[in-house]
């Protein structure tokens, strides 16, 4: 069996940090099939020919534009991909819907109601209602005929979210619950037809209910006025008695969590699809922009300092993109594993995607700041005319900034990276033990700087082994230092966390990088090496800056100097031009006229 074709094997969540991946085995966009080739193409037209000509109409809140785009999208079979067949879908994987997501992203405020109608909004029912609700609401959602959305937060819990105030009653014939409390932030709340909500039954036992449009005693407010999203409906939910029939239940009463808390594990992937997608556009937006803005009787494309902007959008985007997809697959192979061994269409995927929450919080953090990056960047690039609502680049600008808020804020996802790793080493199903002791053996050893390893590429391999080595030493020492009380310094877990979302990425980018030069050799993948090595470089001195900020807070005298030298030595690269590496990607994405990888 020759390299590229053996079978995918997926490590367990939160295993990379310990063991080497095989880049052989590592799925990458280079991987996708020819129908997944099509289904972005078709998303991309969608956005081109239905949804951008339409933007600023969309923008100004058109009564019934968002729910036809929807319904056209519907008619696609764009808003169906991961449904099964039963009930209208396509039966799509995940890798697909991520593909859907990524294709779709650069729609503003229209892929905000397509990702809240096609996950939050229909996910609930799919993977907790009883056969009957199924039927009910899903071909009808996967049609794009009715239009899903979601109520959790409350004017008073956020991040909080077991903090609802939202009370449910069974009704004196015991026929309905009697639902009192209102939910904010609700997208696509203003056209939705059915809603995932969420309320206390008696007081305490917090469970999810499916409520429709019409239903005696439910109201919506108005609009809000957002910063950004503008052309996305966002309204607040109001329940007085709101009659819920009990067969409406959805899911176990008092197992609301359940529901809640693995619906956003999907959520987080898919956001990060959907803003590389966008960042994508943004990208390609500057591009075109540099290219023809002319200062100084030249094109401001030519200029080093342009150059260094878009070639650095174009690295964080690849190394992104090759994230995403390779915790997708993993996805998509362990819910087959599942499946295999019995487990229910519903609990197969749930299962899977909490196998990879590590990886899909990491994922959301780095994709939301990424098309951060692009956007503000974007806007330097265009000056003065990036300020005016004339150009593109300031709506992608507003509509970027919600993206690090919602599917649980980039500073809960920091804390729940580092938290989660944490839980499955001490349930066993991470041995974080023996390797943290083995770094910390190596500390008090003679550094060995002999790198046996031949192959290609053996020098990055070797960075991203002594990167994980810098996080075990850090992660360990901090453990074994404040114990019991770790949860409470947010700082020192959100560096460790840091350190995390660098190596994980960094090593992404490698193995993409080792398995496209045996597809296709190493001339026609230069490029794809500048950005990987560009990026290890530069991850050295941000993984180092953010172990020291963490040894720093909690260790002292010569062991803290001893730490530093062991950081040292595990972030250590050797020099790079990254200007001249640079300067190449951006030729590149000149002369395609568009973000080209």
């Amino acid at each position: 069996m020759s390299a590229t074709t053996q079978k995918a094997n997926a490590l367990k969540g939160g295993e990379w940090l310990i063991k080497e991946s095989n880049a052989f085995e590592t799925f990458i966009p280079e991987d996708f099939d020819e129908e997944q080739k099509m289904v972005m193409e078709m998303c991309q037209q969608f956005l081109d020919t239905e949804v951008l000509p339409v933007a600023d109409r969309v923008d100004k809140l058109e009564p019934g534009l968002m729910p036809l785009l929807l319904k056209k999208a519907g008619d696609q079979g764009l808003l169906a991909t991961s449904i099964p067949e039963e009930y209208g879908g396509l039966g799509k994987d995940l890798v697909t819907a991520n593909i859907v997501s990524e294709g779709l992203g650069g729609g503003h405020s229209f892929s905000v109601a397509a990702s809240a109608h096609t996950g939050i909004g229909s996910l609930p029912i799919l993977y907790f209602g009883t056969e009957a609700q199924k039927q009910k609401y899903i071909p009808k959602l996967a049609s794009g005929e009715w239009k899903g959305a979601y109520g959790l937060t409350e004017p008073n819990s956020g991040s909080d979210a077991l903090g609802a105030k939202t009370s449910a009653k069974l009704s004196d014939d015991g026929k309905y619950y009697l639902l009192n409390g209102q939910k904010c932030w609700i997208t696509n709340g203003g056209f939705a037809d059915v809603y995932t909500v969420f309320a206390k039954i008696d007081g305490d036992k917090f469970t999810g209910f499916i409520i429709e449009r019409g239903f005696e005693g439910f109201t919506q407010g108005p609009e809000e006025h957002k910063m950004g999203i503008k052309g996305s409906s966002t309204v607040q939910l109001y329940f007085q008695d709101c009659k819920v029939p009990v067969e409406n239940v959805l899911g176990e009463i008092g197992k609301g969590h359940i529901i809640a808390f693995n619906i956003l594990n999907i959520g987080r992937l898919k956001l990060c699809a959907a803003v590389l997608g966008g960042s994508k556009r943004a990208a390609t937006t500057s591009v075109q922009y540099a290219a023809t803005r002319e200062q100084f009787k030249m094109p401001i494309a030519k200029f080093g300092a342009i150059k260094h902007k878009l070639a650095e959008m174009a690295i964080r985007i690849w190394v992104g993109e090759s994230a995403l997809y390779r915790a997708a697959k993993w996805i998509d192979i362990k819910e087959e594993e599942l499946l295999n061994a019995g487990d229910s269409f519903a609990k197969a995927l749930l299962g899977a995607a909490e196998e990879y929450a590590i990886e899909c919080a990491m994922l959301k953090v780095f994709g939301s700041e990424v098309l951060d990056f692009v956007v503000d960047e974007g806007v330097q690039v265009h000056g003065g005319n990036g300020f005016s609502d004339e150009y593109i680049i300031s709506k992608a600008y507003r509509d970027s900034r919600i993206n690090r808020i919602y599917e649980g804020t980039n500073e809960i996802n920091r804390l729940l990276t580092v938290d989660m790793v944490l839980k499955r080493a001490m349930k066993g199903k991470l041995d974080l033990m023996g390797p943290a002791m083995a770094v910390s053996k190596e500390l008090m050893s003679i550094p060995d700087f002999n790198n046996d390893d031949e192959s290609a590429f053996a020098k990055e391999k070797k960075y991203i082994i002594n990167f994980k080595k810098a996080i075990l030493m850090t992660a360990g020492a901090a453990v074994q230092k404040l114990m019991m009380q770790l949860d409470k310094e947010q700082e020192i877990l959100m560096n460790i966390a840091d350190m995390a979302i660098e190596v994980y990425h960094a090593e992404s980018a490698l193995l993409r990088v080792m398995k496209l030069v045996d597809k296709q050799g190493e001339a026609a993948t230069s490029l794809q090496i500048d950005i990987m090595r560009t990026y290890l470089y530069d991850a050295a001195d941000r993984i180092n800056k953010a172990g020291k900020d963490a040894l720093n807070s909690f260790a002292d005298g010569d062991e803290l100097r001893m730490m530093h030298i062991g950081l040292k030595r595990f972030t250590k690269v050797e020099p790079f031009n990254t200007k001249d590496a640079r300067r190449r990607i951006c030729a590149k994405m000149l002369e395609a006229n568009e973000y080209p990888f």
